[in-house]
């Protein structure tokens, strides 16, 4: 049995997702010291307290500056957990911020690292501003491709598979491309920039400098990356395609290739949801799928 660990990103959060994690070691401390570095409780936060609860519950906890902190927390105290279990992976993944938790998987970094570096990721996307994205199902991939190529200002962000994608940048170009495309849906999301794009230059440029404060070590088990979904273990390599992901995309839908080819016949999402593993259910063959996101998930 070859195993791959792959965590979600932003578009997973759910009120409650801490809670299936708080009687997990370490949970308490973790949290603690999130919240300190962060300057708000972010435990509160993820239980929705602090939002209008009779408008929107998830209000503070979709904020970027809060979304991507709150799930690697949550999803890093399950990896944890299950490396205490004596349970490894043969390879990891992370779709957009997941990827940094398939770095703190892999041993490239520690938990102070990983936190540092999702507070600046998080800030410095949060102010990068204004943009839209636009997820698209059901479409004839060559029209597509010609739309964007065609039109100023647009890009595909997030590759997910042969039948959805995300697109990203200025409000009127995405506006113009998902019109124009024949699809099934297209569904504007509600973010506050154009993600995964080349308007997340000067945010990645940022970004950059912060990573080339930090010390990565080789991994443990090799990492397919957003930008370069080749796996590999060497940590220069993996600080340079994190350093791109911000301005290139998520090849998710090249990952699932990868994983395809490098015999990974069971696929454990590890953290609320299971976005990965319904496009990896519906986009690879033989392929068994499991979630953990919470405690009873680990049998504690």
């Amino acid at each position: 049995m070859a195993i791959a660990w792959v965590f979600p990103g932003q578009g997973s959060q759910k009120v409650g997702m801490a809670d299936q994690v708080m009687t997990l070691s370490g949970a308490n401390d973790r949290f603690s010291l999130a919240s300190d570095l962060l300057g708000r409780d972010l435990l509160a936060i993820c239980r929705g307290e602090g939002s209008d609860q009779s408008d929107d519950p998830l209000q503070n906890l979709n904020d970027t500056r809060n979304t991507q902190p709150a799930l690697f927390v949550v999803e890093s105290l399950l990896v944890d957990n299950l490396l205490k279990q004596g349970r490894e992976a043969s390879l990891v993944a992370g779709h957009s911020l997941g990827e940094l938790v398939a770095l703190y998987a892999a041993g490239v970094f520690d938990m102070e690292t990983g936190l540092r570096l999702m507070k600046t990721r998080s800030e410095l996307m949060a102010a990068a501003g204004s943009g839209a994205m636009t997820a698209v199902i059901g479409f004839d991939r060559d029209q597509l491709e010609e739309l964007v190529a065609n039109t100023d200002g647009v890009s595909i962000a997030n590759d997910n598979s042969d039948a959805q994608v995300v697109l990203s940048g200025q409000p009127a170009a995405v506006e113009a491309v998902s019109s124009a495309l024949t699809c099934k849906r297209a569904i504007p999301l509600a973010v506050s920039g154009a993600f995964h794009s080349p308007f997340m230059g000067e945010a990645a440029d940022q970004f950059a400098e912060t990573l080339n404060d930090t010390s990565f070590r080789d991994a443990r088990i090799p990492v397919l990356s957003n930008s370069e979904p080749i796996a590999t273990v060497k940590a220069d390599v993996l600080k340079e395609r994190l350093r791109a992901q911000m301005t290139t995309g998520v090849r998710w839908r090249e990952t699932m290739a990868a994983l395809t080819k490098n015999h990974i016949d069971t696929l454990v999402e590890i953290g609320p949801g299971n976005v990965l593993s319904g496009l990896a259910k519906r986009s690879m063959t033989d392929i068994t799928t499991a979630q953990i996101s919470g405690a009873g998930d680990l049998g504690l």
